[in-house]
């Protein structure tokens, strides 16, 4: 069972955002603890349904009062300072913490944290690894960055010592974790809103492997480059896994592709053959994702067996390459990508699997990435036998950058390729509805509102 006596000290805690992907797992956790939670958040949703049916209180709006009986404040990052719940609590003297150094903390209490961390995959991995543990009965707790059928939600509370969590970079917040264990997928350029360069991304990778006890674990893609840096900054034992690399402990070998794009292939452990996997999610990434999975869960050691049948249980994350119905015989699916790298693994793992033309409806995200990366946008899409392009998806930021959605589409048409921008959402699904042909594929991607545009084919 965890150590809590460093959150016990918390009879009260009041949550601004409560609804969170994150948040709400921290909730839902801390329930479970016997601390007295409340929280509030601009909507209603999903979560605060969930919450409130656990017995947690939650306010659509503001309530001060649940702020003035609270012992501390935990608030997300989107939320202001000069939010009214937060300005109550420097009113009152109640100490407030932000929602990755509150999780920090509650990493402190078991002794085993798992962290999946890397620029992509991060979802998709974590979501692998907790089928294996669930599979092989390790009653680990969970959170994980979107919602996964067999914990049905985004988190899971377990009475083991294994916390298994995603731990995203932005803006550093996966330093304020304890792990015991960690797993770096990849590095890659994004996030520059935050970090500016390369380097300070790097770096922030190299802090977080030296927060690694000695007689931890620290698994990386041998694949990556950037990855193989980091052994140097940690005494933990390391594993390492590649599909092009060899030099590894774990590879994959004879990859074949069934028609609907999943893989079957061969794992080698120290160049011995391990087992044989088959995958229910599409693309070469998740034969990448996958490994890493393996990797970890044999070192825990979890039975091949229960590693085989988890992963083949394993039918994609919500948002990852999610089927939603089908219109004039295509299928649709729709997809969280939001950056070049990821782009390029979605428009292949189409590529595997049999269909007539592709179209991709892309909705870029922040202004600032659509500026820093446009050339790389602009390429990945060409992938796609047709491309729509909607307005760029704000998110926290305000267009100071001078750029739109109008210059990637540009951008495409200058390499020799169509495109079409159209902000209107009922546009673009007419335009769907009146072009589409059978057995096409269509892709939503992006990691705005686009998700809206699946449902909105399928309505008659």
């Amino acid at each position: 069972m965890p150590d809590i006596k460093n959150i016990q000290k918390y009879k009260n805690i009041h949550m601004i955002g409560i609804g969170g992907v994150s948040m709400s797992g921290i909730a839902a956790i801390l329930k479970n603890w016997g601390v007295h939670v409340t929280g509030s958040d601009w909507a209603q949703s999903e979560s605060t349904d969930k919450l409130i049916s656990m017995g947690i209180k939650v306010t659509i709006g503001h309530n001060l009062e649940d702020v003035s009986k609270s012992d501390i404040v935990v608030y997300s990052a989107a939320i202001k300072q000069d939010d009214p719940e937060m300005l109550e609590a420097k009113r009152l003297n109640i100490p407030s913490i932000e929602r990755a150094d509150f999780l920090g903390e509650i990493t402190k209490c078991f002794k085993d944290t798992i962290c999946i961390s890397g620029t992509h995959g991060k979802t998709t991995t974590t979501s692998m690894i907790t089928l294996c543990f669930l599979e092989a009965l390790k009653d680990p707790s969970i959170q994980v960055g979107a919602f996964l059928n067999a914990i049905d939600g985004n988190y899971k509370v377990g009475n083991s010592e294994h916390f298994i969590i995603e731990a995203c970079e932005y803006v550093e917040s996966f330093l304020k974790f304890s792990p015991r264990a960690e797993v770096i997928l990849n590095i890659d350029n994004d996030h520059l809103d935050y970090f500016k360069t390369f380097d300070n991304i790097k770096n922030a990778f190299i802090k977080y492997t030296k927060l690694l006890p000695d007689d931890g674990l620290l698994v990386i893609n041998g694949d990556d480059t950037n990855c193989l840096d980091l052994p140097q900054y940690t005494k933990a034992h390391i594993l390492t896994y590649g599909i092009n690399n060899n030099n590894v402990d774990f590879y994959a070998k004879n990859i074949t592709f069934n028609e609907d794009g999943f893989t079957e292939f061969d794992v080698f452990k120290n160049n011995q053959f391990f087992c044989k996997i088959h995958l229910c999610v599409p693309g070469i990434h998740n034969i990448s994702n996958s490994l890493a999975c393996i990797s970890l869960c044999d070192y825990y050691g979890i039975d091949k067996k229960d590693i085989q049948t988890a992963l083949q249980k394993f039918t994609g994350a919500h948002r990852r390459f999610e089927f939603k119905g089908k219109l004039n015989g295509a299928r649709i699916y729709d997809d969280y990508g939001h950056h070049p790298t990821e782009i390029v693994a979605t428009s292949t793992s189409i590529k595997n699997k049999k269909h007539n033309k592709s179209w991709v409806v892309f909705q870029p995200h922040t202004y600032s990435r659509t500026k820093n990366l446009l050339d790389d946008f602009a390429h990945a899409l060409l992938n796609f036998d047709n491309i729509i392009v909607l307005d760029i998806y704000a998110a926290r930021e305000t267009n100071t950058f001078n750029i739109s959605s109008k210059d990637l589409v540009d951008k495409i048409i200058s390499l020799g390729k169509d495109a079409k921008y159209i902000p209107n959402f009922d546009d673009c699904v007419t335009y769907l509805k009146n072009n589409v042909k059978e057995n096409d594929i269509i892709l939503t991607l992006g990691a705005g509102t686009v998700t809206q545009i699946g449902p909105m084919l399928l309505e008659q």
